[in-house]
């Protein structure tokens, strides 16, 4: 890829709001808080490989919200680490270049000096948490940091209500969900009251309605004076609450600018391997074909549907009366816009059945009465906000829960009467945490691992996970907790494919992986329900979900509260607040110039669908 100086900017975003705007004025005034001067990194060890950072300058001012992009492996978490001390103060390796932190070199200065000023939340939620209560957890930075007696009860509670999480106080962290964790790790930097944020993927694990609201917060808290740097692969949200965009390759920023600055580079951010959101596409598709002027692309539902109504009501009122015609019939054809149904068997059993299924854990959290059937070759996703019971009800199916009454069958048998082993040999589940299912010493081995536990010889077993491993070009011999989180979820959904099971069971597939790392694995998930295998996804990407299921199940407070085919369930606004779930960007567009322009813009969940609409409209005359 050739090399692009950054693009710079300090004006704000259009369309931002009047406390956006004048916090971006304030920034721009103000002397940085973070300043980094043509540093470079390479990781110890690793000396002999390009630097995880090359050559990167760049500053951040109190109240500014940047966005940070990137692939995996561009050096985003390398970024946050040079931010945040904890690169030279931890990590070991060749720091090249001044980082500065209010003004003083972080080589200079302690760690704990720097903690008082830069505030940082892992990507690994678990790896922050050092206490077993949520109480204890917030009252141990506060304390290690002395803050006064008489504050820490003001500044706790603050902290709690601001991230929404009061009523988790006295939880245990281990009975939590990662959403649920994710705010405590929040919550608990909030309370000590940094001048910078810097987050590594805030909302990796939040379902959307949490992560707006963490996105609300770090919004609230940047208009105090706090800058907030968020890496973060949810493009959208990065669009509508940054001023400021960085787009990492390579360990270089490539691109700098406002949201849509950087999003009207869509070629060379499809090059790097990431994602614009979807609204934006249709413009930049409309201007491809010449039918606006390229430049700053649409960020919102809203100002897509007035940009296609601008377009396409004149050419329908040029037609009057003929723009219903029967000659224009033909236009009138949602479907084909529409997602094709995976095939499965016709008048095939379902694979999986839940009837009647109710659970409780210890400490009051449950789910109720629950019925659900799927069929071989369907893709299924399962949807709703933290807590709602839906990693619930994946342990139920893979048999590590068995249910307090009802009956779970997974390919006809009951979980209740036999051993999980059994069910896992017709059932393979990738859990959201990788990292959870990973056990050998090499890839090769991890991946033929689960076939060798089930009877197959070592041999073949060996000769299947090497065609598998090349399949996701993972390296055979390397150890997987040596590779990057992306890669150690390539092999643990290759130890899942590996099995050709009748049922796979994905729990946040997509969670920490770059826009071209889930496009593999939800392609590969894609063919295996080709094949007849019968896949239910937990997810909290919508725009995954409406690219790849079929049909969607809605969960809310432990139950099941709606079902059905993807548009129809995805365009009941009740159903969705309900479940605390926000329609795909494409779905909300379409929904509204269905009613607001024709009925021919109703059920397209895709770009191309849009956008080919909006050009056969424009083009009648």
């Amino acid at each position: 890829m050739p090399e692009q100086e950054p693009i710079t900017t300090s004006d704000a975003m259009p369309g931002a709001t009047a406390g956006t705007a004048d916090a971006v004025a304030v920034a721009a005034a103000a002397a940085p808080v973070i300043e980094l001067r043509d540093v470079s990194f390479a990781y110890a060890g690793k000396e002999d490989e390009p630097p995880a950072l090359d050559h990167v300058s760049l500053t951040v001012r109190p109240g500014e919200f940047v966005g940070v992009l990137g692939p995996s492996g561009a050096g985003r978490s390398t970024l946050a680490a040079v931010m945040s001390g904890a690169i030279p103060h931890h990590f070991g390796g060749q720091l090249y270049g001044a980082a500065l932190v209010d003004g003083h070199d972080t080589c200079e200065v302690s760690l704990t000096d720097i903690s008082q000023i830069v505030g940082s939340v892992l990507q690994d939620i678990d790896t922050q948490m050092v206490a077993s209560v949520v109480e204890d957890e917030m009252l141990f930075g506060l304390e290690n940091f002395g803050v006064p007696h008489d504050q820490i009860e003001a500044r706790l509670q603050e902290a709690l209500d601001t991230v929404g999480i009061a009523d988790l106080r006295e939880r245990e962290i281990a009975t939590l969900s990662g959403g649920q964790k994710q705010k405590v790790a929040i919550a608990a930097i909030l309370a000590l009251k940094p001048r910078v944020l810097v987050l590594d993927e805030p909302t990796a694990a939040l379902d959307p309605a949490a992560s707006r609201l963490v996105f609300d917060t770090l919004r609230e808290v940047r208009r105090e004076g706090v800058a907030v740097v968020a890496i973060e692969q949810k493009v959208a949200l990065l669009s509508e609450y940054c001023d400021r965009v960085l787009v990492m390759s390579r360990g270089r920023v490539v691109l700098d600018g406002t949201p849509q600055e950087v999003f009207s580079h869509a070629d060379q951010l499809r090059s790097i391997g990431v994602d614009s959101p979807r609204v934006a596409r249709v413009y930049n598709s409309l201007a491809r074909d010449s039918l606006v002027a390229p430049g700053a692309p649409c960020l919102t539902v809203d100002g897509a549907a007035d940009l296609v109504k601008s377009l396409v009501v004149p050419a329908l009122a040029s037609l009057g009366d003929k723009a219903m015609s029967p000659e224009l019939s033909a236009y009138r054809a949602p479907s084909k816009h529409a997602p094709l149904p995976r095939p499965h068997a016709e008048g095939a059993d379902p694979v999986v059945e839940l009837r009647g299924v109710s659970f409780a854990y210890p400490g009051g959290a449950s789910v109720d009465d629950l019925d659900m059937k799927v069929y071989p070759g369907e893709v299924v996703g399962v949807v709703g906000q933290n807590g709602a019971g839906k990693t619930t009800l994946t342990k139920l199916l893979n048999g590590l829960l068995k249910p307090s009454a009802g009956t779970v069958r997974i390919a006809g048998l009951d979980t209740r009467e036999v051993p999980t082993s059994r069910i896992a040999a017709h059932c393979a589940t990738l859990f959201q945490n990788p990292d959870r299912q990973l056990c050998r010493d090499t890839v090769l081995e991890e991946v033929a691992f689960g076939l060798e536990l089930h009877g197959t010889p070592e041999a073949e077993a060996r000769e299947r996970a090497t065609v598998a491993c090349e399949r996701f070009g993972l390296p055979l011999g390397e150890a997987p907790f040596s590779l990057s989180r992306g890669q150690r979820q390539m092999v643990a959904l290759a130890s899942v494919v590996v099995m050709d099971p009748q049922v796979v069971l994905l729990d946040e597939p997509t969670s920490g992986l770059d826009y071209r790392e889930c496009m593999t694995v939800m392609a590969t998930v894609a063919e295996m329900a080709q094949r007849g295998c019968a896949v239910i996804m937990v997810c909290h990407d919508m725009e995954v979900v409406s690219d790849f299921a079929e049909r969607l199940v809605v969960m809310a407070d432990g139950r099941i509260v709606g079902r059905g085919p993807l548009l129809p369930v995805f365009s009941d606004d009740e159903l969705m607040a309900r479940a605390s779930v926000a329609a795909p960007q494409i779905i909300g567009l379409s929904c509204r110039l269905a009613r607001e322009v024709s009925p021919e813009f109703a059920d397209i969940s895709q770009v191309a669908g849009i956008v080919d609409l909006t050009e056969e409209m424009v083009g009648r005359d």
